[in-house]
């Protein structure tokens, strides 16, 4: 049980420092809390007000009290949020590359959008999968297992004692091809179905010369595309859902 003088002693002051930095670095990289829209000083004053609520249940500091070792410690924290925030969106951007490949599939490469969650051009198929796979975090409640994950780690992490690990390299690599490969079997099925429509298509035009593809053919595929991504949405979103939860629990190896 700290006291008053030990609120305002040198090393709790220091732990309240690595605190916020921890929280800072979640809020900066992992999904839901670095959306574009959310004003960086109001991820500073989540950052801040998480700290000063989770101070109670910081350990005691196990760190020399100097200018070298608090830089290295705050470097680690920033590490620390920064690779809970990569794993969780490699598993996340499995539905973005999806879309990617389903908008290149439909011919709406080029009708592309500024998507508000990350500031960056992105086709407007991806967008739309990109914002529902985001209500599904939220029905997931994703932000309140990050904050106990962060509370947790108070215990097995002590604050500045973060280091990359090997199994941690292996396992973002792993996710990285992971997320090509689940986002292709998203989009797969309208892959194929537009492939079987441009064989149909080739065919027409060879028995009927005055087939216009540019007229008649764009728009069924297009439709066509329309109605297997509707009939997929579900199952799309369930796999997302079973990702970013395998995901969320191999952040065990953070302990």
């Amino acid at each position: 049980m700290m006291g008053w003088a030990d609120i305002f002693s040198e090393t709790y002051i220091v732990g309240f420092i690595l605190l916020f930095f921890r929280f800072a670095a979640l809020f900066l990289a992992a999904p839901i809390f670095s959306h574009q829209n959310i004003p960086m000083n109001i991820k500073a004053t989540m950052a801040f007000f998480f700290a000063i609520v989770f101070y109670p249940s910081m350990p005691p500091l196990a760190i020399a009290i100097n200018v070298p070792t608090i830089l290295l410690a705050i470097l680690s924290e920033l590490m620390f949020g920064l690779a809970i925030g990569i794993v969780l969106l490699l598993a996340y951007n499995v539905i973005t590359f999806a879309g990617g490949q389903i908008s290149f599939m439909m011919g709406f490469s080029m009708a592309s959008a500024i998507d508000p969650q990350t500031g960056v051009s992105m086709p407007i198929i991806s967008q739309f999968l990109s914002l529902l796979g985001l209500m599904i975090l939220l029905s997931l409640n994703l932000h309140h297992w990050l904050l106990l994950f962060i509370n947790d780690s108070l215990k097995s992490v002590p604050l500045g004692g973060f280091l990359m690990t090997e199994d941690l390299f292996t396992y973002i690599v792993h996710a990285t091809s992971n997320m090509f490969v689940v986002g292709f079997m998203i989009a797969f099925p309208i892959i194929a179905l537009s492939w079987l429509a441009d064989v149909i298509f080739g065919m027409l035009m060879k028995t009927m010369p005055q087939f216009n593809l540019l007229v008649i053919g764009f728009p069924i595929k297009i439709m066509v595309a329309f109605v297997v991504l509707i009939a997929v949405l579900s199952a799309s979103m369930l796999i997302l859902k079973g990702q970013v939860q395998e995901a969320f629990n191999a952040l065990e190896m953070f302990f």
